[in-house]
């Protein structure tokens, strides 16, 4: 979150709430239009937290610079002792680059982090006043709670892949159409 949202376009999604503005000066420094000061990359990494709208944008060019912040603070996260992905998995990330199913990958990944994203709130939804033997329970894997939402989860992720297929088989069929080899 945190950064604009972008349709499926990946133009700018349409926000009711005003973007925040960040500059980023050739020190590296990065000012904060909002509050009129310099903020630090943590601060930045609040914003996210927080969910809050915002652009980092170069101060010379006001080129889009949001991304290239983004990956840095997942960087500084990655190497601060805690890493979220294995080896493997950033290096079959890497693969992707440059390969046909680069632009889906991305895709089947935004839509499983959002699916992810929405059983976390509906678990904090559900856990709200549990005492922590209760909440022991309710995180055991073999509670029927747990088991609905996991189960809830998995089904959304194999729907998305199956979009997924029948996206990139269209786009296939059309492409081979297309240079005459399929009738």
């Amino acid at each position: 979150m945190g950064a604009i949202p972008l349709d499926r376009s990946g133009n700018p999604a349409e926000t009711a709430l005003p973007v925040r503005i960040i500059k980023k000066y050739p020190n590296r420094r990065l000012y904060d239009t909002e509050t009129s000061a310099y903020i630090t990359l943590a601060e930045v990494q609040r914003l996210v937290m927080d969910s809050t709208q915002f652009v980092v944008r170069d101060a010379k060019t006001g080129e889009d610079l949001t991304r290239s912040i983004l990956l840095q603070i997942i960087l500084e996260e990655e190497a601060g002792g805690a890493p979220m992905f294995t080896e493997a998995v950033l290096a079959n990330i890497i693969r992707f680059y440059g390969n046909a199913m680069q632009g889906f990958m991305g895709a089947y990944l935004e839509k499983n982090v959002q699916s992810f994203m929405d059983l976390q709130v509906k678990m904090a939804e559900q856990s709200k006043g549990l005492s922590p033997e209760m909440w022991a329970q309710f995180m055991n894997a073999k509670s029927p709670m747990m088991q609905g939402m996991m189960g809830n989860y998995v089904e959304q992720s194999k729907t998305v892949f199956s979009q997924m297929q029948e996206q990139m088989q269209k786009q296939s069929e059309q492409m081979l159409s297309a240079f005459g080899l399929k009738r």
